[in-house]
């Protein structure tokens, strides 16, 4: 890890009560400027720490830049659920389930595969489709299971019609 992704961590550190919103945000903003404005990894954390700080509608346009601009395959699926979750929180259901859909439909076998499958659930239900979140949480956690994994799963898919 470099210094910079310490330093950054250092102020998420802080961020569990003994910062306020603001200081995570101007901390982050002070790092994220070292490495400027074209810095996907950079806009990602300026995005979290709007985040973070309640601001979603700043947060927004910041994570759709760090995509565009491309992150590797730890931070992309992060921008994506946290971009989804931010749509989720401004009523943009829509486009919160096509993001989350989206990261699925393309990489089927990412390391936060679960993750996304866990706030795809919750933009369903936010979308009123509870039945269809519910074969999404299902699915995503039959392989988990010890035992009725493939009861799990077929009662699942019926859940989705």
């Amino acid at each position: 890890m470099d210094e910079w992704t310490r330093r950054v961590d250092a102020v998420w550190e802080l961020a569990d009560g003994t910062l306020t919103a603001q200081e995570v945000v101007d901390r982050i903003d002070e790092i994220a400027a070292e490495r400027g404005a074209e810095d996907a990894r950079a806009v990602f954390e300026r995005a979290g720490a709007r985040d973070y700080a309640d601001r979603p509608a700043e947060a927004v346009p910041l994570y759709e830049r760090a995509l565009q601009l491309g992150l590797d395959d730890e931070h992309r699926p992060q921008a994506v659920i946290q971009l989804a979750s931010s749509l989720r929180n401004l009523g943009d259901d829509a486009r919160a389930l096509a993001l989350l859909e989206g990261e699925l439909a393309a990489y089927p076998d990412a390391a936060y595969r679960d993750e996304v499958a866990a706030f795809l659930a919750l933009a369903l239900v936010s979308s009123g489709h509870p039945e269809r979140a519910a074969s999404v949480a299902l699915l995503t956690l039959a392989p988990h299971l010890r035992r009725y994994t493939r009861s799990v799963t077929a009662y699942a898919r019926e859940l989705a019609g």
